[in-house]
């Protein structure tokens, strides 16, 4: 209700001037302003006391929306950096395990060298060295089933490939990893198809004989591969072909007599598979060919072989084929698979066939913050029947006897192959802890960084420019309660109206 009101002016249009009780119109001005005021300062007391520019959604909506996204990655990204250092720990902990089997390996490696001695190791001393051997195969078949990280086996097949050879005829040994063509090896079968058949060097020698138990007639000497051989002409076909047979280990090459028309020769073939191995035969006095010298060479083999990866079949080219003719071709891939071809399979497999099952386990590792990041390894098999199986037909590490000479010899090759497949996985294991695991932990550092950083600049307050607008907001507080102290004051005009 106004109780009261008086107008003054002047003349010339001057505005009137009213003056009120019940309603404050500069108070109420006064107070608004504070009450903005206020409000503004609680909103400053409050990031300078928490850091954050941004408190509540009304703070900064779009920005509230861009910041908990990048919290939520940031969060994400650091869980992946510790899900890869566990995987490192997991990786580090294999190798260990398959580090004390290469020591094992070399313990076993001296023992059949001593057994190979045969010229002053006794039948005691040899079973003495079978006896160890077998006390150390134990301990790598212990170390395959035992080793664990956390409640997850690593070595003994569970977490990794296993090949199944399934066509013994062609096959004799195959070692599938667990990274085929840049992809992860799959449970499925492996297909072979010939592209080329690997071939040994041969050469059919020319001069030719009535019987192979006469004496040849021609005195001289005849060298195969800078080995030399001497006859007085007394020596027969096959006494010749003996001879050479006996040098095979120094010169690769072996001896047979052919028959042809009535008449014999000898007709001469390198041991061994491949390009790199060869014949050079050297006959000055025509012993046993009508010309000087004679040279050959073999080829390569190179078979496609499939295998099911987690992206399709895969097709690889095998190449290499070198090895003995006795146990087949050795081939392998840039990856470091390899397969031993029989004499069989070497001339038998030209169209696709499959000759093994793959069954593959794998650990996975979630390596990022996203869905489907994440990558899966096959750890190795290293129980002892699964390891040097390329050298020696139908023996593996677990097989070897050194109590007998060619079982000790054996046992060197198959050891030593043991050792370059043990090397093998232990290589292809630290490649993916230092080029993908290693690598992918700095790597999410460095976005976790630069994504800490942008979140910051969203989120954080800057307690520099926040302090100077706390301090204005503190300046026109206090000038605000005085000029609603003074407003407030504007009624108590009246009374002297009424005095």
């Amino acid at each position: 209700m106004e109780l009261v009101r008086f107008s003054a002016g002047q003349s010339g249009g001057v505005e009137n001037v009213s003056f009120r009780i019940n309603t404050n119109l500069q108070s109420l001005t006064a107070l608004l302003n504070l009450n903005e005021t206020d409000s503004g300062l609680q909103r400053s007391i409050e990031r300078l006391s928490s850091g954050m520019r941004i408190n509540s959604a009304a703070d900064d909506p779009a920005g509230l929306i861009i910041s908990e996204s990048m919290r939520s990655k940031i969060q994400g990204i650091g869980q992946a950096v510790r899900n890869s250092q566990d995987a490192i720990n997991m990786s580090k902990t294999a190798e260990a395990a398959m580090n004390e089997i290469q020591t094992l390996l070399k313990n076993i490696s001296a023992l059949a060298v001593h057994a190979a001695n045969s010229a002053v190791v006794d039948s005691a001393s040899l079973e003495a060295d079978q006896t160890q051997i077998r006390s150390t195969l134990q301990s790598i078949d212990r170390i395959a089933s035992q080793t664990e990280f956390g409640s997850k086996k690593l070595l003994d097949g569970s977490a990794g490939v296993v090949a199944n050879v399934t066509a013994p005829s062609d096959l004799s040994s195959m070692f599938i990893g667990s990274t085929f063509a840049s992809a992860t090896v799959q449970s499925g079968p492996v297909t072979l198809t010939s592209v080329t058949a690997g071939t040994a060097a041969s050469i059919a020698l020319a001069q030719t004989f009535a019987s192979t138990t006469t004496a040849v007639g021609t005195a001289g000497s005849f060298v195969i591969n800078g080995i030399s051989f001497t006859t007085d002409g007394t020596d027969t076909l096959q006494s010749l072909a003996s001879k050479i047979n006996q040098q095979s280990g120094q010169t690769g090459v072996t001896a047979q007599i052919v028959a042809s028309g009535g008449t014999y020769s000898i007709q001469l073939d390198q041991t061994t598979y491949g390009s790199q191995y060869g014949i050079t035969f050297v006959d000055p006095s025509n012993v046993l060919n009508t010309t000087a010298t004679a040279s050959a060479v073999g080829t390569d083999a190179v078979f496609d072989v499939s295998v099911t990866t987690d992206q399709g079949v895969k097709t690889v080219p095998f190449t290499g084929g070198r090895g003995p003719q006795a146990s087949g071709l050795q081939l392998s891939d840039t990856f470091g698979n390899r397969i031993t071809l029989t004499p069989n399979g070497n001339t038998s497999l030209g169209v696709a066939t499959q000759v093994g099952v793959l069954s593959s386990g794998s650990v996975r590792f979630q390596i990022g913050a996203d869905a489907d990041q994440a990558v899966q390894f096959s750890m190795p098999t290293v129980f002892a029947n699964r390891l040097g199986t390329s050298v020696v037909p139908g023996k593996t590490l677990a097989d070897i006897d050194v109590t007998t000479i060619q079982g000790a010899q054996d046992a060197m090759k198959i050891i030593a192959d043991a050792v370059t497949q043990v090397a093998q996985l232990r290589g292809d294991l630290g490649s993916f802890q230092k080029n993908f695991l290693e690598s992918n932990v700095r790597s999410l550092n460095v976005a976790n960084e630069n994504l800490t950083a942008s979140e910051s600049d969203i989120r954080d307050v800057d307690m520099a420019a926040e302090i100077s607008d706390h301090t204005r907001l503190m300046i026109l507080q206090q000038s605000g309660m005085a000029v609603l102290a003074q407003a407030n004051q504007t009624p108590q005009n009246v009374l002297q109206l009424l005095k």
